[in-house]
């Protein structure tokens, strides 16, 4: 169920976010409702209390051998013309 709220606001921020709200095709009340429920959901953790670079420490190393002084450059763009048909222009 849906229950109206009243809030006091900066007319110029209203009316800004009125503009908003039309370029997204949505209301004020959407984009509220939408905001307050990203403020109260509980944030996305990690094992134990880990930091996301602790995180990235502890998993494991890959098992792939890259060549020492390999081109990361070229291997790029080798594969995006390999993507798109273009391997004989290389």
């Amino acid at each position: 169920m849906k229950k109206k709220l009243n809030i006091t606001i900066e007319e110029n921020l209203l009316e800004k976010i009125k503009l908003y709200a039309e370029e997204r095709e949505t209301s004020v009340s959407n984009l509220v409702q939408e905001h307050f429920e990203t403020l109260i959901k509980p944030p996305a953790t990690l094992p134990n209390g880990m930091t996301l670079v602790e995180y990235m420490k502890s998993l494991p190393k890959s098992k792939i051998e890259f060549p020492e002084g390999m081109d990361w450059k070229d291997e790029y763009y080798r594969a995006k013309a390999k993507k798109w048909g273009y391997e004989d222009l290389l």
